[in-house]
C-alpha cells in the first residue's frame, strides 16, 4: 500500500485541485468565492492528502475555519471533507480531521462543529468515532432538499486534558456537552468505510 502524504494548504495553485475533488465527491455545490473565503482566511486549517510525495493531485482534503461564535466560544468549523472514492478505507478522512483539530487546539478551540447529510451513515460513524455527538437535525438543510445533522465535538482545555490523563477522573460537568445536546447512539465505525462528507 502506498504511503499517504499529508500537507497543509500552500497557496492558490492548489485551489483547482481542491475544487475538483470537492465538486466530484460532495452533493453541495460551491462557488469559487466560498473556497476563497475559507482558504484565504484560514489556510492553516486546510490539509490535503496525496498518494505520494511526487503527486500533485490530492486524493483527500479538509477545509475548515475557526472564529469566535457569538463572542463567547472559540469554535472550529469543518466546512468540507472529501476523499476520492478510489482512496477511501485507508484512514485518510480521520487523519485529515485529526490534523486540523490539532491545529485548532493550538489556537484555543473550545468546540468543533459541522453538518453532514442525515443519511450519510459512514460520515456519521467517522465523526462519532472521533468524539462528535449529534446536536440537532436541520430539516431541508441542503440544496438537494436533504436534512442534515449538526455534529459537535466539545474540546476540553489542555490543562484539564493533562490532569485527566494522570488522574483518570471524569471531566467536570461544565466540560461535557452542553445541556442542549442529546446523545444519539453512535453507529459502528469501521475505518475501512470512510466516505466524503460535509
Amino acid at each position: 500500500m502506498d504511503s499517504i502524504v499529508y500537507r497543509q494548504y500552500s497557496g492558490e495553485s492548489e485551489l483547482p485541485h481542491i475544487m475538483a475533488l470537492v465538486q466530484h465527491e460532495l452533493s453541495e455545490p460551491y462557488v469559487i468565492y466560498t473556497y476563497r473565503y475559507f482558504l484565504q482566511q484560514w489556510p492553516h486549517l486546510t490539509f490535503l492528502a496525496y498518494p505520494s510525495q511526487q503527486s500533485s493531485d490530492p486524493v483527500g482534503v479538509v477545509v475548515c475555519k475557526q472564529s469566535m461564535h457569538r463572542d463567547a466560544t472559540n469554535r472550529g468549523y469543518i466546512a468540507m471533507l472529501s476523499v476520492h472514492k478510489n482512496w477511501r478505507k485507508r484512514g485518510i478522512a480521520s487523519t485529515l480531521v485529526r490534523r486540523t483539530i490539532e491545529v485548532m487546539k493550538k489556537h484555543g478551540v473550545e468546540e468543533v462543529v459541522l453538518e453532514t447529510e442525515y443519511d450519510n451513515s459512514a460520515a456519521l460513524s467517522l465523526y462519532e468515532s472521533l468524539g462528535f455527538i449529534r446536536e440537532k437535525r436541520l430539516y431541508r438543510f441542503y440544496l438537494n432538499g436533504k436534512d442534515a445533522f449538526r455534529l459537535v465535538l466539545v474540546v476540553p482545555s489542555p490543562e484539564l486534558e493533562d490532569e485527566d490523563k494522570d488522574q483518570r477522573k471524569p471531566l467536570p460537568i461544565r466540560f461535557l456537552a452542553p445541556a442542549r445536546m442529546i446523545a444519539i447512539p453512535s453507529l459502528p465505525y469501521d475505518s475501512d468505510d470512510e466516505v466524503s462528507s460535509r
